[in-house]
């Protein structure tokens, strides 16, 4: 797995119609240390937040990681209202009415979400991801 930052110049709402909530995670320190080491490698986020209960959203292309029959898979890590979430197309895809529907992926997005959490931990440097809280 590898994530590539898609900044705000080339966030195109199409790209995450299918995205859907992994996990929020719930210890309020881990919104705080996420937001900080995000901001410090890649500055503003993807998205401008659209409401009070949220301030970032960072999204990111994520490599080397099969969603077929979905042709690509998004990742987007936000604060929402104290919580840190995780969230993703896959196991989703859209139709052609673009639409989101699920793919034969989606029982194991579970799964997904662990690698994405531990992958998140390893290279953002922060223990409270690692730890599988």
């Amino acid at each position: 797995m590898q994530l590539e930052f898609v900044p705000v110049e080339e966030f195109y709402f199409a790209l995450t119609m299918a995205v859907r909530t992994l996990e929020d995670l719930t210890t309020p320190e881990l919104v705080e240390q996420v937001n900080a080491k995000l901001t410090e490698k890649f500055g503003q986020p993807s998205t401008v937040a659209a409401a009070s209960q949220n301030s970032f959203n960072y999204v990111f292309r994520v490599k080397d990681y099969d969603n077929s029959p979905a042709p690509q898979l998004m990742v987007s890590i936000a604060d929402w209202q104290g919580n840190l979430r995780l969230g993703s197309d896959y196991g989703w895809m859209l139709d052609e009415d673009r639409k989101p529907v699920r793919t034969d992926r989606f029982e194991h997005r579970s799964k997904f979400s662990q690698e994405v959490r531990s992958y998140l931990g390893e290279w953002l440097d922060v223990p409270l991801l690692k730890s599988g809280l």
